[in-house]
């Protein structure tokens, strides 16, 4: 579900990479431990004991950690080599950054986000952060609205790549709504 975002973001630096390639690395970093619970967090949403959504993000403190093991994993990766997967900058400072929410398309419209959402709030607050940070592609104005339902907030504009990009904060000792 993850290579759905990369696909949607139209980076020009995965243009060239096969689509097996790219989901190769992601599968290979998804089995380190950093990445399910160590510098940082993956939750997924089941039914029937399917995968149907998945968060991911990180304490914007471990994002050059994070960061590295995608560069380090694409360099193993034939089409990466000669130019690996350097992913930019796009948490901001004191911020739980969530780096990706995925849907699977046939679950879509049915809450699973909202529910994925929902689940950060205490992950956050043990992380001993109280507010979570998001990007939003200017071209997504559906992902923008759910945010702005769960109490997210535009702070800022970024480029990702060469799209433009909300980046969007929720403070959670001013949300009691999704913090419970």
């Amino acid at each position: 579900m993850i290579n759905l975002i990369y696909d949607e973001m139209q980076l020009d630096e995965l243009e060239d990479v096969p689509e097996g390639d790219l989901l190769k690395v992601i599968r290979a970093a998804y089995q380190l431990p950093t990445y399910l619970s160590g510098m940082a967090t993956t939750v997924v949403a089941e039914i029937n004991q399917r995968i149907v959504g998945v968060a991911f993000g990180y304490p914007d403190k471990n994002e050059d950690h994070v960061d590295a093991i995608l560069t380090k994993i694409s360099q193993r990766v034939k089409s990466f080599q000669t130019q690996p997967l350097i992913p930019d900058s796009e948490a901001f400072n004191n911020e739980w950054y969530l780096d990706s929410i995925a849907v699977d398309p046939n679950y879509q419209g049915k809450g699973i986000g909202s529910q994925l959402l929902k689940a950060l709030p205490r992950l956050v607050k043990n992380s001993g952060l109280s507010t979570i940070g998001l990007n939003v592609d200017f071209a997504n104005p559906g992902a923008k609205r759910l945010y702005q339902g769960h109490d997210f907030e535009t702070v800022g504009t970024m480029m990702i790549g060469d799209h433009h990009y909300y980046h969007m904060q929720l403070d959670l000792d001013d949300a009691p709504a999704i913090a419970s």
